[in-house]
């Protein structure tokens, strides 16, 4: 019989509505029953496409004894941290204190009034590896909550009040400025692997956001070092496991150091930032290897990750019917199920599959780590093998609309189908940008995520508002529309009122009105995804140059207190920074700003728009329209010249003359 999480709208919480274990949503009638019974709360978090997750539900939660241990002791509440990213924040900070390292599935054990005084992440059904099985545990904290109650809570007080001083405490800041950059630049060299790509050891994440700023840093500089270290590392994520070489897009991360053997799930938020990466280093050097990536990673979120809505599903799964890896590795017999004996040999040896195996059980993940000898071959037999893997089991996909991630794929498509002249992106980034404009925000605020059409009630936090607007002022560069404009500076008017802190640059990642939780949580340093705070101010930026001048200067300034609050970071933590140090390459080289005025379709102003879009460096805007176009501030008092498209090329208050000619433009940008 389901439980109460039948009624959910997350795909995560919905995977639980059959177990026996009696979950409660987040609320506080859970946790008013659990004062009425004077028992502890057991919080589980976690996402659809998470492994540990899968398994632990698999051992624990779906075991009757366990259920019934649980549902006598406890009361249960299970939370998708993807849709209750506050939630998670919170605990994820008490489960990283308690035991210096956090993970998913998050088991936490509260008081009846929230407070954490055991956390942990995922737990096996019986002792193993030095950790207490489940039910082991269930018993020993049952037992001192008991025996010892008093005791717990005070500690659990303690243990939150901790936590709140040190969500309170501010980073160092520091005045930004060339040389800190530099700084960073050479603080990421220090980390990076020359040989194999990346930066660390093993596990490797793709790290999107420093690429992002290494880009940005050779743009300004021309260092060679920085563009060294995107396209090494580029080209080894593309090259590797870790990229599926059949239908285009990225697995979270690799678990080794090569790239070989990826943790298969894929995230839409890992694929919109790679899609920026790959299609500003296209736009950037012309790789022909950028620009087939870029394509095929596009092609990935429009072919598997789009909802009927016209949004973008979170996540396909790591596991295939509790198997990870099942549906995409490969043994060289499978390949010769398929393929002609001289094609298997062919594409065993160009796809690393050996008989050894380079994953698990003698299978092999599929790398491309050269380019195919025989490229119409090569299309022959990925077009057999996409085929046949197609028949496979499939991994499951979570099909809720995240607003945040969605905001991240709308500008990646727009900014992408912009610099790659695909106007097919463009158009379905609008198409996403209309569904959460008209769906995700209700009464005027902004909603964290929907499913199937259905708005859920979670509100939005900080990310989703910034990546919302970053992915509309895109929007408004790639079309020229004043539309997207103004949404944009409408929801960003509401975040800087909503979640500003109290000093310069400080920023909640919820809102002032938000659910009162343990503390007011704020991510300063940015992980998969940017944080809320860096989004902040990415968005504050470009919107600071496409405004009326009254806007303008309040935004830039919130930008410049922003980036120099957490300057203390671009040093020793540059890694962790990569959003952030986007906002500062940005701020020191302007951002430039190019007004293109000319009717659309003339040849003279489709070609200055392709140079300008080249050209222009990251961060920078390019905004096409006519001239004195409504709604527009960029193309204000911008004329044609003898009745000619024209750029007009400036930099904060200073312009330079308009030019005519691509040549012109080129030696200005």
């Amino acid at each position: 019989m389901p439980n109460r999480l039948a009624e959910a709208t997350s795909p995560y919480l919905l995977q639980h509505a059959d177990n026996p274990i009696d979950w409660w949503e987040w609320s506080d009638e859970a946790f008013a029953e659990a004062q009425r019974r004077d028992v502890p709360v057991l919080l589980s978090v976690g996402y659809a496409a998470c492994h540990w997750c899968h398994v632990m539900a698999h051992e624990s939660f779906s075991d009757a004894e366990t259920a019934a241990q649980v549902n006598r002791d406890f009361v249960a509440i299970k939370v998708d941290r993807e849709e209750r990213p506050d939630i998670d924040a919170v605990y994820m900070a008490a489960t990283q204190a308690m035991t210096g390292q956090g993970g998913w599935p998050m088991t936490c054990f509260l008081t009846p009034v929230g407070e954490p005084f055991h956390c942990g992440t995922y737990y096996p059904p019986t002792p193993r590896h030095g950790m207490p099985g489940f039910r082991q545990l269930l018993d020993a904290v049952t037992q001192a909550w008991t025996e010892d109650g008093a005791r717990i809570r005070g500690a659990a007080g303690e243990i939150a009040a901790r936590l709140a001083d040190a969500a309170r405490a501010e980073p160092t800041p520091v005045a930004v400025g060339p040389d800190v950059l530099d700084a960073a630049v050479a603080g990421l060299a220090g980390d990076f692997d020359a040989e194999r790509g990346g930066f660390g050891g093993a596990p490797k994440f793709p790290p999107s956001m420093v690429l992002e700023f290494l880009l940005r840093h050779h743009e300004r500089t021309g260092s060679a070092d920085a563009l060294r270290m995107v396209e090494r590392t580029c080209d080894a994520m593309a090259r590797g496991g870790m990229y599926d070489q059949l239908a285009g897009g990225f697995a979270r991360y690799s678990v080794d150091a090569a790239w070989v053997v990826p943790h298969f799930e894929k995230m839409l938020y890992d694929n919109a930032l790679l899609l920026r990466v790959y299609a500003h280093w296209a736009r950037r050097t012309g790789s022909p290897l950028a620009t087939r990536v870029a394509a095929e990673t596009a092609g990935f979120l429009l072919g598997d990750l789009r909802t009927p809505e016209g949004g973008f599903a979170s996540a396909l799964d790591a596991d295939t019917d509790g198997v990870e890896g099942l549906t995409y590795s490969w043994t060289p017999g499978q390949l010769a199920e398929v393929l002609s004996p001289e094609d298997t040999t062919w594409a065993a040896q160009l796809l690393e599959v050996t008989e050894a195996g380079t994953f698990e059980h003698g299978a092999s993940t599929l790398q491309l780590l050269r380019d195919p000898d025989d490229p119409e071959r090569w299309e022959r037999v990925r077009t057999v093998l996409s085929a046949a893997r197609s028949t496979r089991p499939q991994p499951a996909r979570d099909d809720k609309v995240v607003t945040a991630w969605n905001g991240l794929a709308v500008q990646a498509l727009a900014e992408a189908g912009a610099a790659l002249a695909r106007l097919d992106w463009v158009v379905a980034a609008e198409e996403t940008a209309d569904l959460l404009l008209r769906l995700h925000v209700v009464d005027g605020r902004l909603r964290r995520s929907s499913r199937d059409g259905a708005v859920g009630s979670a509100m939005g936090v900080l990310d989703d508002h910034a990546a919302l607007v970053e992915g509309l002022l895109a929007l408004h560069q790639a079309t020229g529309d004043p539309g997207r404009l103004a949404a944009a500076v409408e929801i960003l008017d509401l975040a800087v009122a909503r979640f500003r802190g109290d000093g310069p640059g400080s920023w909640f990642d919820t809102a002032d009105d938000a659910e009162e939780l343990l503390h007011r949580p704020r991510e300063i340093t940015d992980n998969a995804t940017p944080s809320g705070g860096s989004a902040m101010t990415n968005a504050l930026l470009t919107a600071s140059v496409l405004v009326d001048e009254e806007r303008s200067g309040r935004y830039r300034e919130l930008a410049e207190e922003s980036v120099h609050a957490v300057g203390g970071l671009f040093g020793r933590h540059a890694r962790f920074a990569g959003h952030w140090l986007t906002a500062a390459e940005a701020l020191t080289s302007g951002p430039p700003q190019v007004a293109l005025v000319g009717p659309v379709g003339d040849p003279d102003r489709e070609e200055l728009l392709a140079r300008a879009r080249a050209l222009v460096p990251g961060g920078g805007v390019v905004v096409p329209g006519d001239p004195d176009a409504p709604g527009v501030p960029l193309l204000a008092s911008r004329p044609l010249v003898a009745d000619r498209p024209a750029a007009y090329v400036c930099r904060g208050f200073v312009c330079d003359r308009p030019v005519t000619t691509p040549e012109e433009l080129a030696a200005l940008l």
